[in-house]
């Protein structure tokens, strides 16, 4: 046989396995589902919340970080009503199934998640009598189909609401007790990759938690605060994106009844604790459309409705 068919018999082939050069967002609605945030006031889509179960008959109070004792029923009961205003608005309300029964917090989902454009980003929280719930957010987002893009590890803690949505290229992104130096630093590596260019760092005073106590959205370009509480720069940031300031007028209804707490269903409709008539009539002078809840039972675990809701889709 001659060289030169020796040498095409043996020939090896060249590449055929080329890469499909498209992003997790092209991908996004056929090969996972219809997910994605880069807002707190585009029209809510889809939520996950746990229906508080057996993690709330029996527990102690205080070892939870609870203000007081919980009447069981009642906690679920309000916790149902809020998520059924959300059906009748549209929103589909999915469920984190499975629980520890060591974890009365687990209603606070919106902790345990940070959404994205992209995908979720599990978190790691601070407090030893949270952490671990992480796990089931994990497994519930795994079977609804939302891609998790990030997983907090290491040494590092961070709480979804921490992170609040501004546009899609701006968020107010916090450090403090519930997030660490590197907590922080890996969520803001993920939101620079994706092309968030103004990533606004919010210090939480000692003695707060989180953003969504002391900032929150209620339309585009209405937003609500708690005066005393939230950094000059912060507060300047967002005036020069066009976005007026209420100050909440009541420290009592800042701190305590949870004025701030609330969700937006779509642009200037929130859901609102009732027992907060300052700050509502503020918002509704400003053209925000209230729907106050009672949510007093369920406020005693330190947390109100944007505490509860995780988003995973809105627009």
């Amino acid at each position: 046989m001659e060289l030169s068919k020796v040498r095409d018999i043996d020939a090896l082939p060249g590449e055929r396995w080329f890469a499909k050069e498209t992003t997790i967002i092209d991908d996004m609605k056929e090969l996972w589902g219809d997910w994605g945030v880069c807002s707190e006031v585009d029209t809510l889509r889809d939520v996950i919340m746990r229906r508080p179960g057996k993690e709330i008959d029996n527990f102690d109070w205080q070892a939870a970080r609870f203000k007081s004792a919980i009447d069981p029923e009642k906690f679920r009961a309000q916790h149902d009503n809020l998520a059924q205003i959300y059906r009748d608005h549209g929103v589909r309300v999915h469920y984190v199934e499975e629980q520890r029964v060591d974890k009365p917090n687990a209603l606070f989902c919106r902790d345990l998640l940070l959404m994205t454009p992209e995908g979720a980003i599990v978190t790691r929280p601070a407090m030893e009598a949270r952490r671990g719930e992480e796990r089931y957010m994990a497994k519930a987002l795994a079977d609804l189909g939302v891609p998790i893009i990030r997983t907090i590890c290491g040494d590092a803690t961070f709480e979804g609401a921490m992170g609040l949505w501004i546009d899609r290229h701006t968020i107010v992104l916090a450090s403090g007790v519930r997030t660490n130096r590197s907590g922080y630093e890996m969520v803001e590596y993920e939101l620079k990759r994706m092309g968030v260019t103004d990533i606004l760092h919010m210090q939480i005073p000692y003695g707060h938690a989180h953003i969504d106590g002391l900032l929150n959205m209620a339309s585009h370009d209405v937003a609500m605060i708690h005066a005393s509480q939230v950094p000059y720069d912060v507060c300047d940031a967002l005036k020069k994106k066009g976005i007026k300031l209420l100050e909440c007028p009541s420290r009592i209804e800042a701190k305590e009844t949870f004025a701030i707490n609330f969700v937006a269903i779509e642009p200037g409709t929130i859901v609102m604790p009732e027992g907060n008539p300052r700050s509502q009539e503020l918002l509704e002078k400003n053209g925000i459309n209230v729907i106050p809840v009672d949510y007093s039972e369920v406020m005693k675990g330190y947390g109100a409705m944007h505490c509860c809701t995780a988003f995973l889709k809105r627009g």
